[in-house]
């Protein structure tokens, strides 16, 4: 009995490990009139199939797709003002406005 709460008590002392991982994304003007996004994550694991949409300044959605199996995802420039997200579930949604994409 004295070896479990000393086991329980060293379970609730040590630290524990967070398992989440960031995500990342970055947009590039390729300055040929096309836009090309890089995806992942801060744990080094890939985007492949996150959902990438673009949407005007409206509020109307553009494009909408996916990472492909690099990781990157390649839209048309529209010509007025836009952001992109980047979804990849609850709580790792990233908005990228088009005043941030440069070449």
């Amino acid at each position: 009995m004295r070896f479990q709460q000393l086991a329980l008590i060293a379970a609730l002392l040590s630290p524990t490990i967070a398992l989440a991982h960031t995500p990342l994304c970055s947009c590039y003007d390729s300055g040929d009139g096309t836009v090309l996004c890089e995806g992942g994550f801060s744990d080094g694991s890939s985007a492949t199939g996150v959902e990438i949409k673009v949407i005007n300044d409206s509020g109307e959605l553009v494009v909408k797709g996916k990472m492909n199996e690099d990781s990157e995802f390649e839209f048309d420039k529209p010509k007025s003002a836009y952001h992109v997200e980047f979804n990849a579930g609850p709580g790792h949604l990233i908005s990228i406005d088009s005043e941030n994409i440069v070449e």
